[in-house]
């Protein structure tokens, strides 16, 4: 089962004072119902290492998910079955290769040419831009049709992502979004744990 809420984070997070602190509190807060994804796109691999590193032992006790997004490597060296794909990321098949057949991995897409056209298997798809994000700054969101877009277009359960607040989370579950992926929204609140649980409110326990 995909976990509802994907809390991603991004270089501005991973290089904060508290980010440990914050990770555990996120995973604690939310359990087997949130998705930890280490993600840093000028973060170097010696960082990414670290910080997965540190949230193995938190993630198995909490029952929660630990991804590593593109980093396959570092993935691969830490024993995380867990992978999200980017656009400029391997092949979903060659990350399952590398990984074994157990792995989950996930992938990125922003329409539904790309929802449909991975090589390998996809345990779920992140849709987005949703929403206006400073994260993809310049680029304008699809709004819900991209959820729905990539709904029509790939079997694998769909994460809406960009922009999205606990206000505006009910429409993308609407479409027919598998859960929702959020950065600012949960490690901005004035409390992480707070931030997972106000998003876990919004869908019945599973």
């Amino acid at each position: 089962m995909i976990p509802s809420l994907h809390v991603v984070t991004d270089d501005r997070i991973l290089a904060g004072t508290g980010f440990s602190a914050a990770a555990l509190e996120v995973l604690e807060a939310g359990g087997a119902r949130v998705a930890l994804h280490v993600r840093g796109p000028r973060t170097s691999g010696r960082v990414l290492y670290r910080a997965a590193a540190g949230l193995i032992r938190a993630a198995r006790r909490s029952g929660g998910w630990l991804v590593v997004n593109d980093r396959v490597d570092v993935a691969l060296v830490l024993g995380i079955s867990r992978v999200h794909l980017g656009g400029r990321s391997m092949p979903a098949s060659v990350a399952r290769r590398l990984l074994g057949p157990d792995a989950q991995v996930g992938r990125s897409v922003h329409s539904a040419a790309e929802a449909g056209g991975d090589d390998g298997r996809i345990d779920y798809l992140f849709a987005g831009a949703v929403f206006a994000t400073p994260s993809h700054a310049g680029i304008a969101p699809g709004g819900i049709d991209v959820v729905r877009a990539a709904k029509a277009a790939s079997p694998a359960p769909v994460v809406g992502i960009g922009g999205i607040t606990a206000g505006r989370a009910p429409q993308v579950l609407a479409a027919g979004a598998r859960g929702v992926a959020v950065i600012r929204a949960v490690w901005d609140a004035p409390s992480p744990g707070d931030g997972v649980r106000r998003f876990l409110d919004l869908w019945p326990e599973e």
